[in-house]
C-alpha cells in the first residue's frame, strides 16, 4: 500500500474523524453514541485525539480517565463482547486505509488491548463511582 505511517497529532485526528464517520453509522454501535450517550463531537474530537497522542506519540496530553466515562455508558447501556469487536473491525479498518509501519502497528496492539481490558471490567468490576 505504501502509506506512511502516524507520526504527527493531525494523522491521529484524521484518523479518529474518518473512524467515527463509521462507527455512527455501525448497525452494533452506532446508536450508542448518536443515542444512548449523544456525543458533541467537536468536545470529543479533541479529547479522543489527545488520548491517542498519549498512546502513540508520548506527548502526555490527555489527563482524563477513560475508564469512568465507560462504566458510566455500560451502566445506561451495557457493553457487551460484540460492541468492543464491531469497535475495534472498525478502529483496525479505518487505520489500514490510512497507514501503515510501526505506529499503526503500536496503535492496533493497543486498541486491542484496551478493547480487551474494557470488555473484562466492564463485565466484572462493579465500580461505585
Amino acid at each position: 500500500m505504501n502509506q506512511r505511517d502516524i507520526q504527527t497529532r493531525q494523522d491521529i485526528e484524521t484518523f479518529i474523524r474518518r473512524f467515527y464517520e463509521k462507527v455512527v453509522v455501525d448497525e452494533t454501535i452506532g446508536k450508542i453514541f448518536t443515542e444512548v450517550v449523544p456525543l458533541d463531537w467537536e468536545h470529543h474530537i479533541p479529547l479522543i485525539t489527545d488520548f491517542w497522542e498519549t498512546i502513540l506519540l508520548d506527548h502526555p496530553v490527555y489527563k482524563k480517565n477513560a475508564m469512568e466515562v465507560h462504566y458510566a455508558i455500560n451502566r445506561i447501556f451495557p457493553l457487551k463482547k460484540e460492541h468492543f469487536d464491531a469497535w475495534l473491525k472498525l478502529f483496525n479498518e479505518t487505520l489500514d486505509e490510512l497507514h501503515e509501519g510501526e505506529v499503526t502497528t503500536l496503535a492496533k496492539k493497543r486498541a486491542s488491548g484496551i478493547a480487551g481490558l474494557m470488555q473484562h471490567k466492564m463485565n466484572n468490576d462493579n465500580p461505585i463511582i
